[in-house]
């Protein structure tokens, strides 16, 4: 994998640059659509490539660990051959998936033993274990296992979480390094910056993942409950110390304003599950803020589900009609605010690419990002 930055913000740390994969190109900035267990939910591959256009998509090694089952995927070829998706993808490791099942899961420096959430048969994820799933789920970029303290976790656990990060992280890197692709092209890992809220902490990881050399590092353990601006205080502590040769991937976050304030802070990648989910709930993502369309108030408005989208949204579908499908519940209600919301994502982050790339990005962001945040 290579990365290369191809227009700096002449105000800001914003970059605009291209992450080069064995699955393809990707342009930075850019959102991930999450694709949990090999599928994004309620869309089909061909409104992904074409109404969406997702350059990268996620996997999950804990729920594909789980079912299918790293045998299935291995038989058919990687995840790309099982599923069908040709571009790049990315596998979380599973540390956010365990660190949510606080009360099955047990953990150690040997590793992390818990419950499927499915059947509570017992499982064990050691770093090397990890790496081994991985490679055989052949996602382009692979993430090291590490353990997600809570946003509001206390000095002394946060520190012992980063100590037992570490240790796993140094497992992780020489698995990866004494191991080979499976399926003819090759893979990279990532390394996650821990630390919870504190400085010091947030420093020493970001240090020792610098000076690992990967081919990307990742920001993790953020939006997991604390307040907003302590963590852009946390983004700018890292990317201070992160190489500004390689692409900086923050994990699971977030709104459309967190992704804008993200990017001017230096961040490359994003991915959420706020847009399906939010979608499939109803709340739809706009210009001028977001919509619940169960609202009544949307039942005779025959326009567009967002008038200034036209450029990435399928204008075939009104407010009403949507807000019908809602009541009705109608499957295809989410389908379409799931691929609205992804488009509108998408379609985000490469506005702020044009913009970083005009050299305009932060008169560009300050017309937009109080109006993204509206309830309308």
């Amino acid at each position: 994998m290579t990365f290369e930055v191809q227009h700096n913000d002449p105000k800001t740390r914003a970059r605009a640059g291209l992450i080069s994969t064995g699955h393809g190109l990707i342009e930075t900035p850019i959102f991930m659509p999450v694709g949990t267990l090999g599928s994004v939910k309620g869309v089909h591959l061909h409104e992904l490539k074409d109404d969406i256009k997702a350059q990268i998509i996620l996997g999950n090694t804990y729920h594909l660990y789980l079912r299918p089952g790293i045998e299935v995927i291995e038989a058919a070829g990687g995840l790309h051959k099982f599923n069908g998706f040709d571009r790049p993808m990315l596998t979380d490791s599973g540390g956010f998936q365990v660190f949510s099942l606080a009360g099955i899961r047990k953990l150690s420096e040997a590793g992390a033993e818990f419950r499927s959430h499915i059947d509570g048969s017992r499982h064990m994820f050691t770093p090397e274990g990890v790496m081994d799933i991985e490679r055989s789920i052949g996602a382009d970029i692979m993430m090291a296992f590490d353990e997600c303290p809570p946003g509001t976790a206390e000095y002394d656990y946060a520190k012992t979480s980063l100590d037992l990060t570490e240790k796993w992280l140094d497992r992780c890197v020489k698995r990866f390094k004494e191991t080979e692709p499976k399926y003819g092209y090759e893979q990279s890992l990532f390394p996650i910056v821990q630390g919870c809220t504190y400085k010091d902490l947030r420093t020493r990881a970001a240090e020792k993942v610098a000076a690992l050399g990967m081919d990307g590092n990742a920001i993790g353990g953020l939006a997991v409950g604390e307040p907003t601006e302590v963590m852009y205080e946390m983004i700018e502590v890292v990317n201070d110390i992160l190489p500004t040769d390689k692409p900086r991937y923050l994990m699971g976050v977030g709104t459309p304003q967190n992704i804008l304030e993200g990017i001017e802070r230096g961040v490359d990648m994003f991915d959420c599950v706020m847009p399906t989910r939010n979608g499939r709930n109803a709340m739809i993502f706009t210009s001028h803020g977001t919509i619940n369309l169960r609202n009544k108030k949307w039942e005779t408005d025959f326009s567009p589900l967002d008038p200034e989208g036209t450029s990435y949204v399928d204008t075939t579908y009104s407010r009403a009609y949507v807000h019908h499908l809602f009541k009705a519940q109608e499957l295809l209600a989410m389908q379409i605010a799931s691929i609205h919301n992804l488009a509108f994502y998408l379609n985000l982050v490469q506005q702020a690419r044009q913009h970083i790339i005009a050299g305009d990005f932060v008169t560009w962001k300050a017309g937009i990002i109080d109006e993204l945040g509206r309830r309308i």
